[in-house]
């Protein structure tokens, strides 16, 4: 059987499925309740400097974009960090920690951008017995118009330096999570590297505005008769973050940088796609905010299972295996040609297919008066557009041409209907046998 035990920087935990620091770890109360849910680890909501108090509005503080099955896509966020004491925090993270000393637990933190103020607040953090720090350098909306968050976040200098000062005044390991509203996630990557960062987490939420109410002319979620720009998150922004992970994980600069993956984990598979591409764990925010804390035992179950189908054992047997196949589009091969297959058992003849190719792509499907839709294979340039868009998953698929039955003069088949291929006597990429 599959053992989902991960040790991320030397903290152990039971499966790599970690909460994110957001609304659902505010509390001890929701943080025992996740742990008996079977969460592996959990970073608490980002803890502030005393000082003036954090307040929050009261009233609405979600927005939200939904498929067409009302199914959460993305939730824009415009709370704040914790408005709760820091002290308090800091009791009841020393006593959740201590009755779950099998589960990782992390800090995350925010203050002022002065060494003072950091030094000032890492020695009580460190005797709440928690496994490390994340310090957030993510949040777009509130702190960052207070000097914090993804001010700090957007500037490589700063988070050097930030994370030089958590290196000299903090013993056990320091994250640094990234803000996605930069242009390379490389030079902040590189500039938590250099800091001596012991792993980065990416992506924290992306700057948004979801809606605008059209009747009071405002963005929502309205605070009275106002609104403001937010923190995105949830399924939506998975393919971002990945994309993210993955040029951390291929820069030789940040090789071997651990990385604690952050975006639109819902399912297991979205977990094992993000470990593929090189993270350590996962760790989720909106999925449990939408399904509540037991979502986690399918993904337990779902990875598990999958991993036993896949003959893994732990997570480092396929962790970073996707990373070498990511490149830049220039390295791809352009000998490598597919086509469009059409499977008439599965089709239902909504046309949908021949819709997007004729009117916005290759004009390669045809329609017959029957409404019986097939591929023209000289047209077709395997775009994948007819694959997404068809409502019935696995109907459409893009197949491989073997070499030797594309004309390499045009690139165009030479005959025959797909899977009965004819190679032509004078094509060039023939060989003799073909």
């Amino acid at each position: 059987m599959a053992d989902l035990t991960t040790d991320f920087l030397g903290i152990k935990s039971p499966n790599p499925f970690w909460l994110a620091s957001a609304p659902p770890t505010d509390k001890e109360y929701n943080v025992r309740r996740a742990f008996e849910a079977g969460w592996g680890g959990v970073v608490w909501k980002t803890l502030g400097a005393e000082g003036p108090p954090v307040v929050n509005v009261n009233g609405p503080r979600y927005g939200a974009i939904w498929g067409a099955d009302r199914r959460l896509l993305g939730l824009n966020n415009i709370e704040l960090i914790t408005d709760r004491p820091l002290e308090v925090n800091l009791e009841e993270m020393t006593r959740v920690k201590k009755d779950y000393p099998d589960r990782a637990l992390i800090a995350s933190i925010m203050v002022p951008c002065e060494e003072a103020a950091w030094k000032a607040i890492l020695p009580r953090v460190a005797e709440t017995g928690c496994d490390g720090i994340e310090l957030n350098f993510g949040c777009p909306h509130g702190m960052a118009e207070r000097g914090m968050g993804s001010a700090v976040g957007q500037v490589p200098e700063y988070i050097q330096m930030v994370t030089e000062w958590c290196k000299q005044y903090y013993d056990k390991p320091v994250i640094v999570k990234l803000t996605p509203n930069i242009t390379d996630i490389r030079h902040p990557a590189r500039a938590a590297h250099a800091g001596k960062a012991d792993a980065v987490s990416l992506i924290n939420t992306i700057n948004s505005i979801t809606s605008v109410n059209l009747d009071a002319m405002a963005p929502e979620p309205m605070i009275g008769d106002k609104g403001t720009h937010g923190g995105y998150c949830g399924p939506a922004v998975k393919p971002i973050a990945m994309n993210m992970v993955a040029e951390i994980s291929r820069d030789p600069q940040t090789a071997g940088l651990p990385i604690s993956a952050i975006g639109g984990v819902t399912t297991w598979r979205d977990a094992a796609e993000f470990i593929a591409l090189g993270a350590g764990n996962v760790q989720v925010c909106t999925a449990a905010m939408t399904y509540g804390f037991k979502v986690v035992e399918e993904m337990i179950s779902g990875l598990s299972d999958w991993m036993d189908e896949k003959g893994y054992t732990s997570i480092e047997d396929f962790r970073g295996m996707a990373t070498p196949n990511v490149t830049d589009w220039q390295y791809l091969d352009l000998n490598y040609v597919a086509k469009a297959k059409i499977n008439q058992d599965d089709c239902i003849k909504c046309g949908r297919c021949f819709a997007a190719c004729e009117d916005t792509s290759h004009q390669a499907i045809a329609m017959s008066p029957d409404r019986t839709f097939t591929v023209k294979d000289d047209e077709c340039v395997a775009c994948n557009l007819c694959v997404n868009v068809c409502p019935i998953e696995g109907c459409i698929t893009m197949e491989e041409v073997p070499v030797g039955q594309i004309d390499a003069r045009t690139g165009k088949v030479v005959s025959g209907e797909y899977g009965n291929w004819t190679a032509h006597p004078n094509n060039p990429s023939a060989t003799a046998a073909e």
